[in-house]
């Protein structure tokens, strides 16, 4: 082993100026032997670096080479598997688990034994050993095999010595006189051993021989030691003689402490002394200010502005310690609080009373404006207060409880404000409303002019939650009167389908959409300017405190901002919602406009769209339901049915409506619906009706108008050839009506194929019930419908 491990260190370890320190035989573990030897190695140059390497011969068997290396600091664990039986297995834990079975036991203990001392001399981070003895770990291995195995080197880590260029050359020109130092190391070593007990002999000779010069050596040792005794006694003399003078030094040291200390309390004193000047002194022009200062010229505000920031920053400046304990801090102090409670109240009393004035203020009304749809600008009274915003701010942050009031008092008496200027409002915007009717046909009855009377009208179409109440009567005094009037309150497409266009009065649902666009326009900039104020005046915009998360503070905001808006704006929903229905009443139709309008003003007034989809989404059920209750004689001539036709007109009004509209997905979607109500309705079934009277399905068929040869009669009218004619009609119409998005009319056209399938299934499932047995089929299948609806599609 010594011979191996000299070559180790030779051919591999030497050329990457490295020292092998330990070395042990093993073999993986439960696998195949195949031998191989694990080094334990140190790098000469600093920092020393330690390293495992696995080092096997070639597949020649003529030389040795590295074949794998881990580092000692990724060594996790060292595990020898039993601390009191003699086991030659052990596992090392580096990125992964490795099991090793070693050649001997003592190879094993020899190496892990080198591991530990190498992890305690070099690595911060300490190896684990598992499974070890701590005999084994404390003390050094015994001499004998067991030494030679781990290398003989683990006392090396503390004395070791590189040698030198010359030592080096001498040992190679000793090892090449010698022919067999390489392949008989042990003889070479003996021979060593033997040239060594020569050479110590001589040196013991030539000490011998020497005796003399030593005699000579120590008797002028001796002389020496006396020569240092007498320097001694010298010196113990001249310590004695400065004694005195280090007594008087060290006096005059402490005298110069003593003084040094003065002169950095008095320092100190005077730093604190200025602190307290600088922080705490409020001049006495910012204190009039906050005791006397005008509020109502710009000049005073912004006296009172900068007063009351500077008596924030002595109130908030943060003291050292002791300084409370001090008489005129805390008179300070006290003086601070009274101005801030001084200047509060009077701040509070003033805005309370700007607030108050403003909400009776009665100058901004609509009764002067009547001829004109709009609503009063509140800017100038904006522009006022936000000269106190930042007073509002000082407020907030010294007395919550007074800022949390105005906020209440400003709330209340500018909703009861609104409340007469956006009741006025739409009183007005009534009045314009129901006039579009008048002033479309000219055959109202006489009435009155006044706006009391409108008043006393319009009154009894909302009640407190918004929605028609009472009777219809009032609203009919508004609509044409007599036998040859316009139709009634609700539009349908039966209606529609008796007119002409002219009759639809399409300018005056033009001028009622102005109107309710003009409303919508006055009501959006007023909510968006309040809401800009209430923002800046009551300083909800600022950043949030390191104690909060931003989410959190952004909502409470938005919360504050929105609760305020509601208040001050609670009766425009009421209102609104009024004006809906008397829309709603005057001409369902009204709905469509409204429906378009209201999705442009969406951000305010948001809540209300609700409302007006749901009068849209009404509307449109109506239309089917009338549609539902159509019933056709059947001495009708052949014919469009009147449904249709107005279906017709109602897709040029709807289409007119919502031309390029956010809301063309509520219209496409309603028309899905409509064009189903219009095939479902175009059919008649005489036996569901039956069917629905109690009449068995078995036994339709042996009633005398529901037999065999009147179903084949029935089937005889719709051939192939006639429903492909009456489908590319339709398509045609269709076509006509929709916009020009390719993709609406494909989708439009694939749910009339849809719906005309479901049809087809119905009426066979039917007549397979009721005429059991019977073999009759209609004239073409699903298959020709498909081909129908594909051609059609294509040729377009």
């Amino acid at each position: 082993m010594t011979a191996i491990k000299h070559a180790l260190q030779r051919d591999i370890f030497t050329p990457n100026d490295e020292r092998l320190l330990g070395i042990v035989n093993v073999c993986k573990a439960g696998k195949k032997k195949k031998n191989c030897f694990l080094c334990a190695t140190v790098t000469t140059e600093r920092p020393v670096q330690v390293k495992v390497v696995k080092v096997k011969k070639s597949d020649k068997g003529d030389f040795y080479k590295r074949q794998q290396t881990w580092e000692l600091r990724d060594l996790t664990e060292v595990d020898a598997k039993d601390a009191s039986k003699e086991n030659p297995e052990f596992d090392l834990h580096f990125e992964k688990v490795y099991r090793w079975l070693a050649s001997s036991t003592a190879e094993k203990n020899s190496f892990i034994s080198c591991i530990w001392k190498l992890n305690q001399r070099y690595l911060r981070k300490k190896v684990e050993f598992v499974n070890v003895s701590s005999q084994l770990l404390e003390e050094s291995v015994p001499s004998g095999e067991s030494q030679s195995v781990a290398g003989g080197d683990e006392d090396a880590l503390d004395d070791y010595q590189e040698l030198s260029t010359r030592e080096e050359q001498d040992i190679e020109s000793m090892m090449e006189m010698c022919e067999y130092a390489i392949s008989n190391a042990e003889a070479f070593a003996e021979q060593l051993s033997k040239e060594l007990q020569v050479l110590d002999g001589a040196n013991i000779q030539s000490i011998m021989a020497s005796e003399k010069q030593v005699n000579i050596l120590m008797q002028l040792l001796d002389e020496a030691l006396a020569e240092v005794d007498t320097i001694e006694g010298k010196l113990s003399s001249y310590e004695e003689m400065l004694q005195s003078v280090k007594e008087q030094m060290d006096q005059i040291s402490q005298s110069n402490r003593l003084i040094q200390i003065s002169n950095t309390n008095n320092g100190k004193l005077l730093d604190e002394i200025q602190f307290l000047v600088n922080y705490m002194d409020l001049s006495k022009g910012h204190i009039r200010a906050l005791q006397d200062g005008d509020l109502t010229s710009p000049k005073g505000i912004e006296a009172c502005i900068n007063a009351s920031e500077a008596l924030l920053q002595c109130m908030n400046v943060a003291l050292r310690p002791g300084h409370e304990k001090l008489m005129a801090v805390t008179q300070q102090q006290l003086l601070f609080a009274e101005l801030r409670d001084t200047f509060a109240r009077r701040l509070t009393n003033h805005l309370n009373n700007v607030f108050v004035h403003q909400g009776h203020d009665q100058s901004s009304t609509l009764s002067q404006h009547t001829a004109e749809l709009t609503l009063p600008k509140h800017s100038p009274l904006h522009r006022d207060l936000l000269r106190y915003a930042k007073l509002m701010e000082w407020l907030k942050n010294t007395h919550r409880e007074k800022y949390e009031g105005l906020s209440r008092t400003y709330v209340d008496y500018m909703s009861r404000l609104y409340e007469r200027e956006i009741k006025d409002f739409f009183e007005v915007a009534k009045i314009k409303m129901a006039g579009t009717t008048k002033e479309a046909k000219g055959k109202f009855a006489t009435l009155p002019r006044k706006e009391s009377a409108l008043k006393q009208e319009t009154e009894s179409l909302h009640g407190s939650s918004g929605k028609l109440t009472g009777s219809t009567s009032s609203l009919n005094k508004l609509t044409v009167q007599g036998s040859n009037s316009r139709r009634s309150q609700s539009s349908s497409l039966l209606d529609m389908g008796n007119m002409s266009a002219s009759d639809l009065d399409v300018a005056d649902r033009t001028k009622f959409d102005k109107i309710f666009e003009q409303v919508l326009s006055e009501l959006e900039p007023l909510c968006l300017a309040e809401q800009d104020f209430i923002s800046k005046f009551f300083k909800l915009q600022q950043h949030p405190t390191p104690e909060t998360e931003e989410s959190d503070w952004r909502h409470a905001i938005k919360n504050m901002v929105r609760l305020m808006m509601n208040k001050i704006f609670q009766s425009i929903e009421t209102e609104l919602n009024s004006l809906i229905a008397l829309g709603d009443k005057i001409d369902s139709f009204n709905s469509l406009y409204m429906l378009v309008k209201m999705s442009h003003h969406v951000t305010t007034l948001g809540n209300v769209l609700v409302t007006v989809k749901r009068n849209f989404d009404k509307c449109i059920s109506g239309q089917i339901r009338q549609m539902e209750e159509v019933k056709i004689s059947k001495k009708s001539k052949v014919g469009i049915l009147l449904f249709v036709a107005g279906f017709e007109e109602f897709a040029e009004l709807a289409e007119t409506i919502f031309r390029n509209a956010e809301r063309r997905g509520d219209l496409d979607k309603a028309y899905v619906k409509l064009i189903r109500a219009v095939f479902m309705n175009g059919k008649t079934s005489g036996v569901e009706a039956r069917v629905a009277q109690g009449v068995r399905e078995e036994e339709v068929s042996y009633q005398l108008a529901f037999n065999k040869q009147e179903l084949r009669k029935v089937i005889k009218e719709y051939p192939g050839k006639e429903v492909k004619k009456g489908l590319d009609n339709l398509y045609k119409k269709v076509d006509k009506h929709l916009c020009e998005e390719e993709s609406l009319l494909q989708v439009v056209w694939h749910s009339m194929q849809d719906e005309f399938i479901r049809q087809y299934k119905h009426f066979e499932d039917l007549i397979g019930r009721c005429y059991p047995g019977s073999g009759i089929t209609m004239e073409f299948t699903i298959q020709d419908m498909l081909e129908y609806f594909s051609s059609i599609a294509q040729s377009h």
